[in-house]
């Protein structure tokens, strides 16, 4: 990998880039994710809004982009504010549990796993104008149900849910 690395294309959020045959994408200005693991009596807290990407909606944890508005916003801020934007449940603590990378072999966008730990509802949450989300609180012992009854619908399933069902998947 000695060649060096040469930008296509930029644009606000992501920056398409080569490095001699490889192809892959970076978010633009540093940025980087902020993805929630909410759980709140015995229930986890997911969102669901259309993806232009995928064009449908999509079953998610909730999250959001850390520094897009502000430069070196620390990733528990950014993470306390889109679950409470999101989700309208506003954590007593917020602990990172650590940075991943979304699929390496083709992005380098990292997230920032979050547990939002003692959780109030103070609103309905939905996002900001324009995200119309959908806020989703499912117990636990229903989870697999809820997620093939969405994927029957034809929603689509955010990888980071694996997250949820891994454990039982090894059994």
């Amino acid at each position: 990998m000695n060649e060096p690395e040469e930008i296509v294309w930029q644009g606000r959020f992501i920056t398409a880039k080569t490095r001699g045959k490889w192809e892959y994408v970076s978010r633009s200005r540093g940025i980087s994710a902020a993805v929630i693991l909410a759980v709140h009596d015995g229930a986890v807290v997911l969102v669901e809004q259309f993806r232009v990407p995928l064009g449908r909606t999509c079953l998610e944890l909730p999250a959001g982009l850390i520094g897009d508005d502000m430069h070196g916003e620390a990733p528990e801020l950014a993470a306390a504010r889109e679950l409470e934007e999101e989700t309208g449940f506003r954590a007593e603590r917020i602990e990172n549990l650590g940075e991943f990378y979304s699929s390496p072999g083709m992005v380098s966008e990292s997230f920032h796993l979050m547990r939002a730990h003692r959780l109030e509802r103070v609103h309905d949450g939905g996002g900001v104008e324009g995200e119309n989300i959908t806020v989703h609180v499912v117990p636990l012992t229903e989870l697999d149900a809820f997620i093939a009854s969405k994927r029957a619908e034809g929603c689509g399933m955010d990888v980071k849910l694996l997250l949820l069902l891994g454990a039982r998947m090894l059994g």
